[in-house]
């Protein structure tokens, strides 16, 4: 037994009895030490983390062509790479590939279920942990489903006709107009025309529409249109309209009803007592069962949608359905919205029909939370296993989605721009996550985790569909640090597949970031899951802080556009709304996101709004226009109490929805009336033009919102987070450009700190350094890529932080030619002299390289007490130096500055520079591989060429 989990077990059985006296004083040490988790413990779990706080992977088991002896090759190349958990992935098998002739197992087959037994076998023998996907590819589904058990869609086909005209339409050219545009379509959907209008084109009134529904039954639609603009509408039920985005055998075809309890529960235990029935229970060799994207592309129908609507919104909604859908395209994004494909319409219908769509939506997700989160939690609960799911998609609650969830999942990716320099004003503009690996949604989830008390939260992590073979570990560390800052523990990386090493070089890729015993950097790869560890292991004993609330409009949202598609909306409303809760961490605060249900489920206490264990003396409303009745007297208690509430751009004036709306609307601005009798609490915002940093500073000040670190000259690509345990304060900076530095000039609420001691704790190596404030001050430099764990605890004795200067009062620069050995991949090998340093991409014979180049020179020392540091300039690549045959050490972001005392002497000094380059240039020039060419110059568009090598200027001091 580990000795952490003795210790638990003792203390579990001390619990409410006095019976410490019976053990010996270890033991009642020892207890006591796990009970209060004070600093030495927690920097014992900072420093030398268990298995179970490092990174997962996904572990695609393409097409389930799935071998013993190769599963377990697979674990133990994890293992050694720093892997703590798989979650095991059954997915299709990837195109432009060769399978070698092997064949593929069926899902939930004997066969199946037996290397499953395996694995999870050989997994607990090297203590890594395993999740198990629910279904295969995603969303879950089969060719085992009935048909009124699998996803159904309603939609609108749309028919502009100038009249007058006498014509006719086949329903055949209506289905084809409605047919939505998903991204695997299911070849058995079958179609029924639900209703036929003719509508005039202005639409004022229902009374002007037109029924023709009485013609459906002959298949052909004639329309005698009057004069003037009309459209012909017809309202379509598609049932299995699309199939499982990459299922394997045994798990492909149509999609799952998500709508219907008794269609979910029987696919789950379907799931489980397959497998448990052959092999026993799942528990505990499975962790937890994961549920991947929901990417439901527009799902919207079930067999009672329109009672259960009746019954929860009080009124009909069957007339006015056309109305409120709109056309529906490519992973059910709403394609009408910025296009005039309905009928326009007159302000007071439009402003019904917004409202009968919001009720819509949140018809729609209640039904989802009730009828597949309920049923999926309770499930893994009947097993013993935990719950681990992306609570999100298209209508679904973006923040109580995750609620129930034991491991609630956000989602993290690679793309070119990450580490770039990305101004607000195309932030505005243009898609809204350029230059930024965390998702809009990353902090919906982890605010939802930290209001339900959860410290465990997963993330998709390094998906990467636009940049691979060209990744690196420093933008790892740049999208996995703002996956950190966003609120991720624990991170699972996208991903690793399974293929055989006899496999046709590259390899089997369905697609995720290239991690792979071939890819150039995998021999590196444990230095950034050591990292990422040493992170998750103290974050995950702490609670994140925050006192300021922020409410996104997503009733406004719901209303006018629909439900957007998370984690990557096509429409944010307003575009600058993840611009807000980025500034208040930027300027030394820190926020979560609520919603209206948590508004009306807090209790108010001395000002504050309070949510189980969080409490907000803050609460911004980003153009919030639409509140529930109950919700604005919340915040009237709130602001009432001595809470503040700060509106921008829109002081709310309306509910949603549609029943008795006129009613509600004067609740709203009654209560509204009464906060605005405390302009001091209840205050009107308008947002910046530019520099949402320098307006929430300016915010910070005026009305004495007190962060509690003060970062002296905050910037865009620097960014903090605090965190929470026992007696200790933890502060978390990360710099995300890859180009700038900064020195961070931060000052610390003396109070938070007091009688506490300041500490550096370096994630790169698990060492921790002791740092001097003056008066709660400090100033430390943070490079390119860089991050700092400062942590205050009542720790006294320790090492003083020494930072490496970038330049000193001698600096030598190591101009003479260098002697380069050339290290391709593909095996050879060649010698040359280079008269200067330069990026091998724009060297002639070079641009295509990959693989190692080892740069080697010598320089003159007359006094060494005057060389310490050795500066290697711009780098782009993994180095590894070596000073008169002594290793140096690695690195592998950033600054790359070595210390050199011990290492050189006075005379002529030796050094050998290894630089690892990416692979994505060489991949390029692979004309026949059909994988490479597909990843590098077909997918999308032509990767870009990146830099390679050593740049410089090389020099020492």
């Amino acid at each position: 037994m580990k000795r952490r989990d003795f210790l638990k077990q003792c203390s579990a059985a001390t619990s409410g009895l006095v019976l410490m006296n019976v053990f010996p004083s270890w033991i009642q040490a020892a207890i006591k030490e796990e009970n209060s988790l004070p600093y030495q413990s927690l920097f014992k779990i900072f420093t030398n983390p268990e298995n179970q706080y490092r990174p997962f992977v996904r572990w695609w088991w393409n097409g389930d062509k799935i071998e013993k002896a190769e599963l377990a090759r697979e674990l133990r190349i994890l293992k050694n790479a720093g892997i703590g958990g798989v979650e095991i992935n059954p997915i299709s098998f990837p195109l432009r590939t060769d399978d070698m002739g092997k064949r593929s197992v069926d899902w939930l087959s004997d066969e199946w279920i037996e290397l499953l037994r395996f694995t999870l076998e050989e997994a607990r023998s090297l203590d890594i942990t395993c999740d198990l996907l629910v279904g295969t590819g995603f969303p879950m589904g089969g060719d085992f489903l009935e048909k009124e058990e699998c996803s159904q869609i309603v939609v609108i086909a749309v028919k502009k006709i100038k009249g007058p005209l006498k014509t006719e339409f086949s329903l055949f050219d209506l289905y084809k107009e409605a047919d939505p545009a998903v991204t695997n379509p299911y070849s058995g959907r079958t179609m029924q025309m639900l209703e036929v209008k003719l509508v005039p084109d202005p639409l004022s009134h229902m009374d002007e529409v037109i029924n023709l529904s009485d013609q459906i039954k002959s298949g052909m639609i004639k329309v005698d249109v009057p004069k003037g603009d009309f459209a012909l509408y017809g309202l379509v039920k598609i049932e299995r309209f699309m199939s499982v985005i990459q299922g394997a055998p045994g798990g492909m075809g149509p999609v799952l009803n998500h709508y219907d309890t008794a269609a979910v529960k029987k696919y789950f235990n379907r799931m489980s007592d397959s497998i448990q029935q052959k092999i026993g229970p799942l528990a505990p060799d499975i962790r937890s069962f994961f549920i991947d994207s929901l990417e439901t592309e527009g799902a919207n129908w079930t067999h009672d949608m329109m009672s259960e609507f009746e019954k929860r919104r009080g009124y009909d909604l069957y007339p006015y359905l056309p109305f409120v859908l709109f056309k529906i395209g490519s992973m059910g994004n709403t394609t009408g919205i910025n296009i005039q494909y309905p009928v326009k319409m007159n302000k007071e219908f439009k402003k019904m029909t917004d409202r009968m769509r919001y009720d819509f939506e949140l018809t729609k997700a209640e039904l989802f939370e009730e009828r597949f989160v309920h049923p999926f939690t309770q499930w893994c609960r009947d097993n013993k296993i935990k719950s681990r799911a992306q609570a999100y998609g298209r209508g679904y609650f973006p923040l109580e989605g995750s609620f129930e969830i034991d491991i609630p999942e956000c989602e993290t990716w690679l793309k070119y721009g990450i580490g770039e320099d990305i101004s607000e004003e195309k932030f505005t503009h243009y898609p809204w996550h350029l230059g930024r690996g965390n998702t809009m949604i990353n902090k919906l989830v982890s605010s939802a985790a930290h209001l339900k008390d959860k410290k465990l939260i997963s993330s998709e992590e390094l998906t990467n569909t636009d940049m691979v073979f060209n990744e690196t570990l420093e933008i790892f560390k740049i999208a996995g640090d703002q996956s950190t800052i966003s609120g991720v523990t624990h991170p699972v990386f996208h991903g690793f597949n399974y293929s055989p090493p006899e496999a046709a070089f590259p390899g089997w890729i369905t697609y995720g970031g290239y991690l792979n015993e071939k890819n150039t950097m995998w021999p590196y790869f444990k230095h950034y899951t050591d990292y990422r560890t040493r992170l998750s292991a103290v974050l995950q004993q702490a609670t994140m802080f925050a006192d300021i609330a922020l409410l996104a409009p997503f009733a406004d949202q719901w209303s006018e556009y629909g439900a957007q598609n998370e984690p990557f909306p096509t429409l944010v409303s307003p575009a600058y709304q993840m611009l807000i809760w980025e500034s208040v961490h930027q300027n030394g605060n820190a926020c979560d996101y609520v919603s209206e249900r948590v508004i009306r489920d807090s209790e108010i206490k001395k000002g504050f709004l309070t949510y189980g264990n969080r409490k907000y003396h803050t609460l911004f409303l980003i153009e919030v226009h639409s509140l529930d009745t109950a919700t604005a007297g919340k915040l009237y208690e709130f602001v009432n109490s001595g809470g503040r509430v700060f509106c921008i751009e829109a002081i709310p004036d309306r509910s949603a929805g549609w029943k008795d709306h006129q009613k509600r609307d004067q609740e709203v601005q009654d209560w509204i009336i009464k906060m605005q009798a405390f302009p001091d609490r209840f205050i009107l915002l308008k947002k910046p033009a530019a520099d949402f940093i320098g307006w929430y500073k300016t915010i910070q000040e005026k009305y004495q919102i007190k962060p509690y670190v003060k970062i002296h000259e905050p910037k865009t690509f620097v960014t903090q987070v605090r965190y929470q345990v026992d007696e200790a304060e933890l502060f978390l900076f990360n710099n995300s450009s890859s180009k700038h530095s900064t020195v961070l000039d931060i000052s610390f609420d003396s109070n938070i700190i007091k009688h506490k001691y300041a500490w550096l704790w370096d994630a790169v190596t698990g060492k921790r350094f002791r740092l001097e404030p003056e008066l709660g001050r400090l100033k430390i430099n943070l490079g390119p890529a860089d991050s700092k764990l400062i942590v205050f605890d009542r720790h006294k004795k320790g090492d003083l932080w020494k930072e490496n200067p970038l330049s000193g009062s001698d600096v030598k620069e190591l101009s003479d030619p260098w002697e380069v050995e050339f290290r391709h991949y593909d095996g050879t090998v060649k010698k040359e002299t280079l008269n200067r340093l330069a990026d091998l991409k724009e060297l002639p014979g070079y641009t295509h390289f990959s693989g190692t180049v080892v740069y080697r020179n010598t320089f003159q020392v007359t006094d060494k007490r005057k060389v310490n540091y050795l500066n290697l300039g711009s780098v782009f690549g993994i180095c590894e130096v070596r000073i008169n045959g002594v290793d140096a050490g690695t690195q592998w972001f950033g600054r790359r500055i070595y210390p050199l005392s011990g290492l050189i002497h006075e005379g002529t000094n030796e050094i050998e520079i290894k630089v690892v380059t990416v692979m994505g240039n060489y991949m390029k020039t692979l004309k026949d591989n059909v994988v490479a060419q597909y990843w590098t110059n077909q997918k999308r568009k032509d990767q870009p060429l990146q830099s390679m090598g050593l740049v410089g200027p090389v020099a020492v001091y």
